[in-house]
């Protein structure tokens, strides 16, 4: 366990970030369970000449705060992840789980009036700053994925060392096949039929660089052009609930319909669509490809990069696949098509490029696993 930890931060500071010399980076970290892997980071980065700073963030407190935030508090915050963006280069944020329900009473009012106010922040932070972002593996983690917690820390290790170098040679040639295809057609049997649009639409690899573990390629739909209805099949965890079996119904790219297997959270989940003028539309579509990742977890950093699935995600593009989408939502989805889970089928311009979550084409079989 001790090399795979030693591992790992090297090739964050070395392959994700490519940190170099007096660049100052920023380590957040919310458990004092993962000084082994902060010690690590800061030797690494000593190591190449960058500046250090550390900031233990308990996650309950956190929500506390929150939940009992005021206006003025929420001014002064705006401030300080302005000051955080103006004078770092690079974050590692290391998340550690302990209730998925803890933000469950943070009013939905709160959460808006943040995420308008620390827009600029987090879109240079995410758009124009290195960051790498984790879950150091916890006993809730380990719970969720049914597994003893030395088990569960020994596959999150080997999960998020998996050979990303690898993995972009082998990704290529998906990603020059999305940016010639113009409709994309998905359907699975549980009610998934669904078209839209990535005419125009940069592809991008995602493999080591940020979230870790990592496995995925991500575009974006021309806003207004998608049609159907999408069903996804894994937990969908947001603001301290989890919705199950989510079913969004579009038109022209808004969602007219959303509803949930538990008819008693529709009303929440609709308040989440409402966010904003953006919640309604897509800012994302992604292929997970981690061979390593085969079950949901409830854990968006794992789920959305299991192999065989897709994630299609209401709210905000990011900036390097941009379809003119803005929210303060970005909730990603996971649709798992393996045959396992019930199969289904994609269609690039008419042609089926995956199969009960493989690819049939000859150049892409090296994604499955």
């Amino acid at each position: 366990m001790e090399e795979k930890v030693k591992s790992l931060a090297r090739m964050i500071i070395n392959y994700s970030l490519a940190l170099k010399k007096n660049e100052k980076v920023l380590i957040i970290y919310q458990s004092t369970e993962s000084r082994d892997l902060v010690m690590e980071l800061i030797k690494e980065a000593n190591k190449v000449g960058a500046i250090c700073f550390t900031n233990l963030v308990d996650p309950m407190i956190g929500n506390y705060l929150t939940e009992n935030t005021s206006d003025e508090r929420i001014a002064l915050l705006k401030k300080y992840q302005e000051f955080e963006v103006d004078n770092f280069d690079a974050f590692i944020q290391l998340c550690y789980r302990v209730n998925d329900f803890e933000g469950k009473n943070i009013p939905s009012s709160i959460t808006k009036k943040i995420g308008e106010a620390c827009k600029k922040a987090r879109d240079i932070r995410i758009n124009h700053r290195k960051w790498v972002l984790l879950n150091y593996p916890s006993i809730l983690d380990a719970y969720k994925a049914k597994m003893t917690v030395n088990e569960f820390k020994e596959f999150a290790f080997s999960v998020m060392n998996v050979d990303y170098q690898e993995m972009s040679r082998k990704i290529k040639p998906l990603k020059e096949l999305m940016e010639k295809t113009n409709k994309v057609k998905i359907t699975s049997p549980n009610g998934t039929d669904i078209t839209f649009s990535i005419k125009g639409m940069p592809a991008v690899s995602c493999v080591g660089n940020m979230n870790i573990p990592d496995g995925e390629i991500y575009t974006a739909p021309v806003k207004n052009s998608v049609n159907g209805k999408i069903v996804y099949n894994t937990p969908s965890p947001y603001q301290g609930k989890i919705y199950e079996d989510v079913s969004l119904t579009f038109e022209n790219g808004k969602i007219v319909k959303a509803e949930c297997s538990d008819a008693r959270d529709n009303e929440r989940l609709n308040e989440i669509f409402n966010t904003d003028e953006g919640s309604r539309y897509v800012g994302e579509f992604s292929f997970g490809l981690n061979p390593k990742i085969l079950y949901p977890m409830g854990d968006i950093l794992y789920d959305e990069k299991i192999l065989g699935s897709i994630h299609f995600t209401p709210g905000a593009a990011y900036q390097d696949a941009y379809n003119g989408n803005d929210s303060s939502v970005h909730w990603d989805m996971v649709l798992i098509q393996r045959k396992d889970y019930g199969g289904g089928e994609i269609y690039f311009d008419d042609v089926l490029i995956r199969k009960d979550g493989e690819f049939v084409l000859e150049e892409l079989k090296g994604l499955n696993g």
